[in-house]
Protein backbone atom coordinates (compact mmCIF):
# COMPACT_ATOMS: atom_id res chain seq x y z
CA UNK A 1 0.00 0.00 0.00
CA UNK A 2 2.92 2.22 0.20
CA UNK A 3 2.75 3.62 -3.27
CA UNK A 4 -0.94 3.62 -3.16
CA UNK A 5 -1.24 5.50 -0.15
CA UNK A 6 1.34 7.96 -1.03
CA UNK A 7 -0.10 8.62 -4.23
CA UNK A 8 -3.79 9.45 -2.41
CA UNK A 9 -2.09 11.57 -0.19
CA UNK A 10 -0.33 13.64 -2.99
CA UNK A 11 -3.84 14.10 -4.97
CA UNK A 12 -5.38 15.16 -1.64
CA UNK A 13 -2.66 17.87 -1.55
CA UNK A 14 -3.13 18.79 -5.25
CA UNK A 15 -7.00 19.36 -4.25
CA UNK A 16 -6.52 22.11 -1.98
CA UNK A 17 -6.84 20.72 0.97
CA UNK A 18 -5.87 22.26 4.39
CA UNK A 19 -4.63 18.68 5.66
CA UNK A 20 -5.30 15.08 4.97
CA UNK A 21 -4.89 11.54 6.06
CA UNK A 22 -4.97 8.63 5.14
CA UNK A 23 -5.20 5.00 7.29
CA UNK A 24 -5.11 1.77 6.11
CA UNK A 25 -5.69 -0.75 8.70
CA UNK A 26 -6.10 -4.75 8.09
CA UNK A 27 -7.59 -6.71 10.55
CA UNK A 28 -7.29 -10.19 11.80
CA UNK A 29 -9.44 -11.42 14.84
CA UNK A 30 -10.53 -14.89 16.04
CA UNK A 31 -13.31 -16.17 18.76
CA UNK A 32 -13.76 -19.19 20.72
CA UNK A 33 -17.14 -19.65 22.68
CA UNK A 34 -17.37 -22.66 24.60
CA UNK A 35 -20.29 -23.61 26.79
CA UNK A 36 -20.83 -26.57 29.13
CA UNK A 37 -17.84 -28.37 27.80
CA UNK A 38 -19.20 -28.12 24.22
CA UNK A 39 -18.21 -25.85 21.48
CA UNK A 40 -20.34 -22.77 21.07
CA UNK A 41 -18.88 -20.73 18.85
CA UNK A 42 -15.96 -20.54 16.79
CA UNK A 43 -15.00 -17.81 14.13
CA UNK A 44 -11.87 -16.03 12.44
CA UNK A 45 -12.24 -13.17 10.44
CA UNK A 46 -9.96 -10.49 8.77
CA UNK A 47 -11.27 -6.69 7.12
CA UNK A 48 -9.18 -4.90 5.19
CA UNK A 49 -9.06 -1.57 3.69
CA UNK A 50 -8.95 2.65 4.14
CA UNK A 51 -10.09 6.05 5.44
CA UNK A 52 -9.69 8.92 4.10
CA UNK A 53 -10.65 12.46 6.26
CA UNK A 54 -10.13 15.58 4.23
CA UNK A 55 -10.13 19.17 5.65
CA UNK A 56 -11.12 21.43 3.55
CA UNK A 57 -12.05 25.60 3.67
CA UNK A 58 -12.26 24.31 7.67
CA UNK A 59 -14.41 21.46 7.39
CA UNK A 60 -14.26 17.69 7.67
CA UNK A 61 -14.88 14.99 5.39
CA UNK A 62 -14.53 11.66 5.71
CA UNK A 63 -15.01 8.57 3.45
CA UNK A 64 -13.90 4.80 3.33
CA UNK A 65 -13.63 1.97 0.77
CA UNK A 66 -12.54 -1.98 1.06
CA UNK A 67 -10.98 -1.75 -2.39
CA UNK A 68 -7.80 -0.98 -2.40
CA UNK A 69 -7.28 -0.03 -6.38
CA UNK A 70 -6.29 3.35 -7.39
CA UNK A 71 -9.78 4.00 -9.09
CA UNK A 72 -11.80 3.23 -5.40
CA UNK A 73 -8.99 5.07 -3.50
CA UNK A 74 -9.39 8.19 -5.82
CA UNK A 75 -13.00 8.35 -5.15
CA UNK A 76 -12.90 7.82 -1.87
CA UNK A 77 -10.52 10.71 -1.63
CA UNK A 78 -12.97 13.02 -4.16
CA UNK A 79 -15.82 11.55 -1.62
CA UNK A 80 -13.89 13.37 1.65
CA UNK A 81 -13.32 16.24 0.14
CA UNK A 82 -17.04 17.08 -1.57
CA UNK A 83 -18.26 16.16 1.82
CA UNK A 84 -15.77 18.84 3.12
CA UNK A 85 -16.76 21.51 0.99
CA UNK A 86 -20.55 20.52 1.48
CA UNK A 87 -19.93 21.42 4.95
CA UNK A 88 -18.12 24.22 4.35
CA UNK A 89 -20.33 26.46 3.30
CA UNK A 90 -22.90 25.79 6.34
CA UNK A 91 -20.27 25.63 8.95
CA UNK A 92 -20.57 28.80 11.87
CA UNK A 93 -16.67 27.74 12.33
CA UNK A 94 -13.90 26.94 10.96
CA UNK A 95 -12.09 24.00 12.36
CA UNK A 96 -8.67 24.50 13.55
CA UNK A 97 -5.92 22.03 14.80
CA UNK A 98 -3.35 22.34 17.39
CA UNK A 99 0.48 21.47 16.00
CA UNK A 100 1.84 18.08 15.86
CA UNK A 101 5.61 16.83 14.96
CA UNK A 102 4.73 14.58 11.67
CA UNK A 103 6.66 11.38 13.08
CA UNK A 104 8.31 8.46 10.46
CA UNK A 105 7.96 5.51 12.49
CA UNK A 106 6.86 1.99 13.50
CA UNK A 107 5.40 0.12 16.55
CA UNK A 108 4.39 -3.49 17.31
CA UNK A 109 3.15 -4.58 20.64
CA UNK A 110 5.52 -6.77 22.37
CA UNK A 111 4.28 -10.49 22.84
CA UNK A 112 6.22 -13.69 23.53
CA UNK A 113 3.10 -15.92 22.22
CA UNK A 114 1.45 -15.10 19.24
CA UNK A 115 -1.87 -16.48 20.16
CA UNK A 116 -2.90 -17.24 15.89
CA UNK A 117 -0.05 -19.60 15.93
CA UNK A 118 -1.55 -21.76 18.62
CA UNK A 119 -3.28 -24.83 17.40
CA UNK A 120 -7.06 -24.69 18.15
CA UNK A 121 -7.49 -28.09 19.06
CA UNK A 122 -5.32 -26.75 22.78
CA UNK A 123 -7.07 -23.43 23.06
CA UNK A 124 -10.54 -25.13 22.84
CA UNK A 125 -9.36 -28.09 25.04
CA UNK A 126 -8.09 -25.61 27.66
CA UNK A 127 -11.82 -23.93 27.70
CA UNK A 128 -13.51 -27.68 27.62
CA UNK A 129 -11.48 -28.72 30.52
CA UNK A 130 -12.16 -25.67 32.36
CA UNK A 131 -16.16 -25.73 31.81
CA UNK A 132 -16.11 -29.81 32.25
CA UNK A 133 -14.25 -29.10 35.60
CA UNK A 134 -17.14 -26.35 36.86
CA UNK A 135 -19.99 -28.67 35.61
CA UNK A 136 -18.85 -31.60 37.86
CA UNK A 137 -19.93 -29.21 40.78
CA UNK A 138 -23.28 -29.50 42.58
CA UNK A 139 -25.89 -26.46 41.47
CA UNK A 140 -23.29 -25.49 38.43
CA UNK A 141 -25.93 -25.30 35.88
CA UNK A 142 -24.07 -23.35 33.16
CA UNK A 143 -20.42 -22.25 32.39
CA UNK A 144 -19.47 -20.39 29.70
CA UNK A 145 -15.49 -19.76 28.82
CA UNK A 146 -13.90 -17.85 26.15
CA UNK A 147 -10.77 -16.39 24.15
CA UNK A 148 -10.50 -13.64 21.93
CA UNK A 149 -7.56 -12.44 19.76
CA UNK A 150 -7.05 -9.64 16.77
CA UNK A 151 -4.08 -7.92 15.39
CA UNK A 152 -4.94 -4.87 13.52
CA UNK A 153 -1.88 -3.25 11.22
CA UNK A 154 -1.99 -0.31 10.61
CA UNK A 155 -0.13 2.64 7.88
CA UNK A 156 -1.20 6.31 8.64
CA UNK A 157 0.06 9.07 6.45
CA UNK A 158 -0.82 12.66 6.29
CA UNK A 159 0.08 15.86 3.99
CA UNK A 160 2.23 17.36 6.66
CA UNK A 161 4.65 14.34 5.91
CA UNK A 162 3.56 11.52 8.75
CA UNK A 163 4.41 7.94 7.91
CA UNK A 164 3.18 5.61 10.62
CA UNK A 165 3.26 1.73 11.07
CA UNK A 166 1.36 -0.19 13.75
CA UNK A 167 0.76 -3.10 14.21
CA UNK A 168 -1.01 -4.39 17.52
CA UNK A 169 -2.20 -7.15 19.14
CA UNK A 170 -4.85 -7.61 21.82
CA UNK A 171 -5.86 -11.24 23.73
CA UNK A 172 -8.67 -11.73 26.42
CA UNK A 173 -10.48 -13.99 27.97
CA UNK A 174 -12.06 -15.51 31.33
CA UNK A 175 -15.17 -17.65 31.97
CA UNK A 176 -17.85 -17.31 34.15
CA UNK A 177 -20.61 -19.78 36.35
CA UNK A 178 -24.05 -19.31 36.49
CA UNK A 179 -25.30 -21.53 39.79
CA UNK A 180 -28.89 -22.25 40.26
CA UNK A 181 -31.46 -23.93 42.73
CA UNK A 182 -34.78 -23.97 41.44
CA UNK A 183 -35.29 -20.94 43.86
CA UNK A 184 -32.49 -18.46 42.58
CA UNK A 185 -29.84 -17.95 39.96
CA UNK A 186 -26.14 -16.56 40.54
CA UNK A 187 -23.07 -16.06 38.63
CA UNK A 188 -19.39 -15.59 39.65
CA UNK A 189 -17.07 -14.39 37.04
CA UNK A 190 -13.01 -14.96 36.39
CA UNK A 191 -10.70 -12.91 36.57
CA UNK A 192 -13.52 -10.32 35.51
CA UNK A 193 -16.77 -9.61 33.87
CA UNK A 194 -17.39 -8.51 30.18
CA UNK A 195 -15.63 -11.21 28.46
CA UNK A 196 -13.15 -11.69 30.78
CA UNK A 197 -9.64 -9.74 30.52
CA UNK A 198 -8.20 -8.59 27.95
CA UNK A 199 -4.31 -6.86 27.40
CA UNK A 200 -2.43 -5.53 24.43
CA UNK A 201 0.23 -8.93 24.34
CA UNK A 202 0.26 -12.95 23.57
CA UNK A 203 -1.20 -15.75 24.17
CA UNK A 204 1.10 -16.00 27.56
CA UNK A 205 -2.19 -14.16 28.99
CA UNK A 206 -3.38 -17.48 29.51
CA UNK A 207 -0.35 -19.08 31.40
CA UNK A 208 -1.00 -15.82 33.83
CA UNK A 209 -4.33 -16.51 34.59
CA UNK A 210 -4.51 -19.88 35.97
CA UNK A 211 -7.81 -20.19 35.29
CA UNK A 212 -7.84 -24.05 36.05
CA UNK A 213 -6.85 -23.56 39.45
CA UNK A 214 -9.53 -20.70 40.29
CA UNK A 215 -12.44 -22.63 39.26
CA UNK A 216 -13.03 -24.40 43.16
CA UNK A 217 -12.91 -20.53 44.55
CA UNK A 218 -15.41 -19.49 41.74
CA UNK A 219 -18.29 -22.04 41.65
CA UNK A 220 -17.83 -22.40 45.29
CA UNK A 221 -18.80 -18.74 45.40
CA UNK A 222 -21.66 -18.93 43.29
CA UNK A 223 -23.01 -21.60 45.17
CA UNK A 224 -23.03 -19.54 48.43
CA UNK A 225 -24.57 -16.65 46.97
CA UNK A 226 -27.72 -19.17 46.90
CA UNK A 227 -27.71 -19.20 50.41
CA UNK A 228 -26.47 -15.68 50.81
CA UNK A 229 -28.80 -13.11 52.41
CA UNK A 230 -29.80 -10.04 50.54
CA UNK A 231 -26.88 -6.92 50.69
CA UNK A 232 -28.88 -4.58 53.83
CA UNK A 233 -29.98 -1.42 52.21
CA UNK A 234 -28.73 1.82 54.65
CA UNK A 235 -25.58 4.18 54.06
CA UNK A 236 -22.44 2.69 54.66
CA UNK A 237 -18.57 2.05 54.28
CA UNK A 238 -17.30 0.36 50.95
CA UNK A 239 -14.47 -1.47 49.48
CA UNK A 240 -14.41 -1.73 45.83
CA UNK A 241 -12.23 -4.77 44.51
CA UNK A 242 -10.22 -3.85 41.83
CA UNK A 243 -12.48 -5.18 38.75
CA UNK A 244 -15.23 -3.19 39.99
CA UNK A 245 -13.02 -0.01 40.33
CA UNK A 246 -11.78 -0.61 37.02
CA UNK A 247 -15.63 0.00 35.73
CA UNK A 248 -16.08 3.02 38.40
CA UNK A 249 -12.76 4.66 36.86
CA UNK A 250 -14.13 3.77 33.31
CA UNK A 251 -17.52 5.05 33.63
CA UNK A 252 -17.51 8.32 36.15
CA UNK A 253 -13.32 9.43 35.06
CA UNK A 254 -12.66 8.25 31.86
CA UNK A 255 -15.60 8.89 29.76
CA UNK A 256 -16.73 12.34 31.06
CA UNK A 257 -12.79 13.43 30.58
CA UNK A 258 -13.43 12.71 26.82
CA UNK A 259 -13.14 16.56 25.34
CA UNK A 260 -15.58 16.05 22.48
CA UNK A 261 -18.23 15.13 24.85
CA UNK A 262 -17.51 18.33 26.67
CA UNK A 263 -17.28 20.12 23.72
CA UNK A 264 -20.61 18.77 22.70
CA UNK A 265 -19.71 17.49 19.19
CA UNK A 266 -19.64 13.87 20.21
CA UNK A 267 -22.79 13.29 22.32
CA UNK A 268 -25.27 10.96 20.80
CA UNK A 269 -24.36 7.51 22.08
CA UNK A 270 -23.38 8.44 25.54
CA UNK A 271 -23.89 11.92 26.57
CA UNK A 272 -21.97 14.46 27.35
CA UNK A 273 -19.97 15.31 30.40
CA UNK A 274 -20.24 17.40 33.68
CA UNK A 275 -16.46 18.51 33.49
CA UNK A 276 -17.23 21.60 31.48
CA UNK A 277 -14.36 23.47 30.35
CA UNK A 278 -14.81 26.14 33.35
CA UNK A 279 -13.68 23.52 35.82
CA UNK A 280 -10.12 22.49 34.29
CA UNK A 281 -7.30 22.78 36.67
CA UNK A 282 -9.97 24.53 39.49
CA UNK A 283 -12.52 21.64 40.42
CA UNK A 284 -12.63 19.50 43.53
CA UNK A 285 -13.44 15.46 41.40
CA UNK A 286 -12.54 14.17 44.88
CA UNK A 287 -10.21 13.43 48.04
CA UNK A 288 -6.71 14.05 47.83
CA UNK A 289 -6.17 10.11 47.65
CA UNK A 290 -7.67 10.13 43.78
CA UNK A 291 -5.14 10.72 41.08
CA UNK A 292 -6.16 9.40 37.95
CA UNK A 293 -4.38 9.36 34.58
CA UNK A 294 -4.20 8.72 31.13
CA UNK A 295 -0.96 6.61 29.79
CA UNK A 296 -1.65 4.47 26.22
CA UNK A 297 2.36 3.62 26.48
CA UNK A 298 1.82 0.89 29.96
CA UNK A 299 2.84 -2.15 28.32
CA UNK A 300 0.08 -4.78 28.26
CA UNK A 301 -2.73 -2.56 28.99
CA UNK A 302 -5.79 -2.95 26.58
CA UNK A 303 -5.64 0.27 25.52
CA UNK A 304 -1.94 0.64 24.95
CA UNK A 305 -0.55 2.01 21.28
CA UNK A 306 2.19 4.50 20.19
CA UNK A 307 0.51 6.64 18.01
CA UNK A 308 -3.15 7.88 17.54
CA UNK A 309 -4.97 7.33 14.49
CA UNK A 310 -4.02 11.06 14.32
CA UNK A 311 -0.64 10.23 13.85
CA UNK A 312 0.07 12.26 17.57
CA UNK A 313 2.49 10.21 19.73
CA UNK A 314 0.30 9.12 22.75
CA UNK A 315 1.40 10.33 26.66
CA UNK A 316 0.78 10.17 29.96
CA UNK A 317 -2.03 13.03 31.08
CA UNK A 318 -3.03 13.69 34.32
CA UNK A 319 -6.84 13.66 34.59
CA UNK A 320 -7.00 14.04 38.09
CA UNK A 321 -4.32 14.69 40.84
CA UNK A 322 -4.85 15.22 44.55
CA UNK A 323 -8.21 15.30 43.58
CA UNK A 324 -8.66 18.53 41.13
CA UNK A 325 -10.09 17.74 37.79
CA UNK A 326 -6.63 18.58 35.94
CA UNK A 327 -6.98 17.89 32.05
CA UNK A 328 -8.89 16.59 29.21
CA UNK A 329 -8.10 13.83 26.86
CA UNK A 330 -8.31 15.45 23.40
CA UNK A 331 -7.26 15.57 19.99
CA UNK A 332 -5.60 18.15 17.51
CA UNK A 333 -9.17 19.81 16.99
CA UNK A 334 -10.54 19.75 20.30
CA UNK A 335 -6.94 20.73 21.98
CA UNK A 336 -6.73 23.43 19.42
CA UNK A 337 -9.94 25.04 21.47
CA UNK A 338 -8.50 24.94 24.96
CA UNK A 339 -4.97 26.50 23.48
CA UNK A 340 -3.12 22.96 24.10
CA UNK A 341 -1.56 20.58 21.69
CA UNK A 342 -3.11 16.45 21.27
CA UNK A 343 -2.53 14.52 24.07
CA UNK A 344 -3.04 11.27 21.39
CA UNK A 345 -6.31 10.55 22.29
CA UNK A 346 -7.70 9.61 18.74
CA UNK A 347 -8.78 6.61 17.70
CA UNK A 348 -11.00 4.69 15.05
CA UNK A 349 -12.49 0.99 14.68
CA UNK A 350 -10.84 -0.56 12.04
CA UNK A 351 -10.48 1.26 8.22
CA UNK A 352 -13.83 2.74 8.05
CA UNK A 353 -14.79 4.59 11.17
CA UNK A 354 -14.37 8.00 11.88
CA UNK A 355 -11.60 8.61 14.84
CA UNK A 356 -12.78 9.63 17.91
CA UNK A 357 -11.61 10.39 21.54
CA UNK A 358 -11.38 7.72 23.33
CA UNK A 359 -9.50 6.84 26.21
CA UNK A 360 -6.49 4.83 26.19
CA UNK A 361 -5.70 3.41 29.64
CA UNK A 362 -7.15 4.88 32.30
CA UNK A 363 -5.47 4.45 35.90
CA UNK A 364 -5.64 5.39 39.62
CA UNK A 365 -2.73 5.25 41.33
CA UNK A 366 -2.33 3.47 43.98
CA UNK A 367 -1.93 4.28 47.74
CA UNK A 368 0.04 2.60 50.94
CA UNK A 369 -2.33 0.21 52.04
CA UNK A 370 -2.48 -3.07 51.80
CA UNK A 371 -6.27 -5.08 51.40
CA UNK A 372 -6.02 -6.76 54.53
CA UNK A 373 -5.02 -3.69 56.16
CA UNK A 374 -7.68 -1.66 55.00
CA UNK A 375 -10.13 -4.41 55.91
CA UNK A 376 -8.49 -3.84 59.16
CA UNK A 377 -9.06 0.25 59.44
CA UNK A 378 -13.14 -0.73 58.21
CA UNK A 379 -15.03 -1.09 61.40
CA UNK A 380 -18.61 -1.65 59.73
CA UNK A 381 -19.03 -1.64 55.97
CA UNK A 382 -19.41 -3.90 52.69
CA UNK A 383 -17.14 -5.24 49.85
CA UNK A 384 -17.89 -5.11 46.79
CA UNK A 385 -16.94 -7.41 44.10
CA UNK A 386 -16.79 -7.71 40.47
CA UNK A 387 -19.35 -5.51 38.19
CA UNK A 388 -22.57 -7.05 37.32
CA UNK A 389 -24.93 -3.68 35.62
CA UNK A 390 -24.15 -0.06 35.53
CA UNK A 391 -26.36 2.87 34.95
CA UNK A 392 -25.25 6.34 34.82
CA UNK A 393 -26.99 9.31 33.58
CA UNK A 394 -25.70 11.14 30.34
CA UNK A 395 -23.67 13.95 32.02
CA UNK A 396 -21.76 11.02 34.15
CA UNK A 397 -22.68 12.39 37.77
CA UNK A 398 -25.47 10.17 38.57
CA UNK A 399 -24.61 6.02 38.50
CA UNK A 400 -25.69 3.16 40.19
CA UNK A 401 -23.46 -0.10 40.08
CA UNK A 402 -24.61 -3.55 40.84
CA UNK A 403 -21.74 -6.26 41.82
CA UNK A 404 -22.09 -10.10 41.86
CA UNK A 405 -21.24 -10.60 45.63
CA UNK A 406 -20.63 -8.44 48.47
CA UNK A 407 -19.33 -9.46 51.84
CA UNK A 408 -19.75 -7.58 55.00
CA UNK A 409 -16.80 -6.41 57.24
CA UNK A 410 -17.16 -6.06 60.83
CA UNK A 411 -14.83 -4.67 63.53
CA UNK A 412 -11.76 -5.20 60.47
CA UNK A 413 -12.97 -8.73 59.47
CA UNK A 414 -14.30 -9.86 56.43
CA UNK A 415 -17.66 -12.27 57.15
CA UNK A 416 -20.76 -13.29 55.28
CA UNK A 417 -21.30 -12.79 51.59
CA UNK A 418 -24.10 -10.96 50.53
CA UNK A 419 -26.38 -11.35 46.98
CA UNK A 420 -27.54 -8.71 44.47
CA UNK A 421 -25.53 -5.52 46.03
CA UNK A 422 -25.75 -2.37 44.59
CA UNK A 423 -24.21 1.27 45.05
CA UNK A 424 -24.99 4.56 44.07
CA UNK A 425 -24.12 8.14 44.36
CA UNK A 426 -23.03 11.29 42.43
CA UNK A 427 -19.87 11.37 40.72
CA UNK A 428 -17.77 13.96 42.89
CA UNK A 429 -19.42 13.44 46.08
CA UNK A 430 -18.59 9.62 45.90
CA UNK A 431 -15.02 10.55 44.75
CA UNK A 432 -14.99 12.93 47.54
CA UNK A 433 -15.78 9.96 49.95
CA UNK A 434 -12.24 8.26 49.11
CA UNK A 435 -10.32 8.02 52.18
CA UNK A 436 -7.94 5.29 51.13
CA UNK A 437 -6.47 3.20 47.97
CA UNK A 438 -4.55 0.28 48.25
CA UNK A 439 -1.10 0.01 47.54
CA UNK A 440 0.92 -0.75 44.45
CA UNK A 441 0.60 -4.63 45.62
CA UNK A 442 -2.79 -4.77 45.03
CA UNK A 443 -2.68 -2.42 41.41
CA UNK A 444 -2.94 -4.53 38.38
CA UNK A 445 -4.24 -3.84 35.06
CA UNK A 446 -7.89 -4.52 34.04
CA UNK A 447 -9.02 -4.40 30.73
CA UNK A 448 -12.35 -4.59 28.03
CA UNK A 449 -12.46 -4.71 24.33
CA UNK A 450 -16.09 -3.50 24.00
CA UNK A 451 -16.04 0.50 25.03
CA UNK A 452 -18.47 1.98 22.92
CA UNK A 453 -18.94 5.38 21.41
CA UNK A 454 -20.35 6.93 18.35
CA UNK A 455 -22.76 6.48 16.06
CA UNK A 456 -22.65 4.44 14.41
CA UNK A 457 -21.19 3.10 17.21
CA UNK A 458 -17.75 2.15 17.41
CA UNK A 459 -16.00 -0.30 20.13
CA UNK A 460 -12.77 0.21 21.11
CA UNK A 461 -9.82 -1.71 23.34
CA UNK A 462 -9.25 0.43 26.98
CA UNK A 463 -7.35 -0.64 29.61
CA UNK A 464 -7.71 0.60 33.73
CA UNK A 465 -5.07 0.26 36.38
CA UNK A 466 -6.81 0.18 39.72
CA UNK A 467 -6.44 -1.08 43.17
CA UNK A 468 -8.99 -1.38 45.61
CA UNK A 469 -10.10 1.71 47.55
CA UNK A 470 -12.10 2.57 50.11
CA UNK A 471 -14.80 5.42 50.54
CA UNK A 472 -17.25 6.44 53.42
CA UNK A 473 -20.79 7.18 53.94
CA UNK A 474 -21.86 5.61 50.58
CA UNK A 475 -25.22 3.98 49.68
CA UNK A 476 -25.85 0.63 49.21
CA UNK A 477 -28.89 -1.89 48.71
CA UNK A 478 -30.19 -4.84 46.38
CA UNK A 479 -30.51 -5.35 42.72
CA UNK A 480 -33.37 -6.93 41.84
CA UNK A 481 -33.34 -8.45 37.58
CA UNK A 482 -37.07 -7.71 37.31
Amino acid sequence: MQGLSGFIIDYLRKKGADYGDLRCVRTTTESIQVRDAAIEGFSTGSSAGIGIRALFRGAWGFASTNSISEKDCLRAADQALSMAAAFSSVNRSRVRLSGSEPHVDSYSTPFRIDPFTVPPEEKIGLLIGLTESAMRVKDIAVCEAFMEFSREDKEFLSTEGAHITQSILTSGGGYHVIAEDGRDAQRRSYPDAHHGLFVTGGYELFDELKMAESVGRVTGEARALLKARECPSKKTDIIIDGPQMALQIHESCGHPSELDRVLGSETGFAGGSFLTLDKRGAYRYGSRHVNIYADPGIEGGAGSYRYDDEGVRGRRVDIVRQGVFMDYLTSRESAAVIGQGSNGSMRAEGWSGVPLVRMSNICMEPGEPSLEELIADTRDGILMSTNRSWSIDDLRLNFQFGAEAAYRIKNGKVGEIYKNPVYYGITPRFWASCDGVCNRGEWRMWGLNSCGKGEPMQTANVGHGASPARFRGVNAGVFRDE
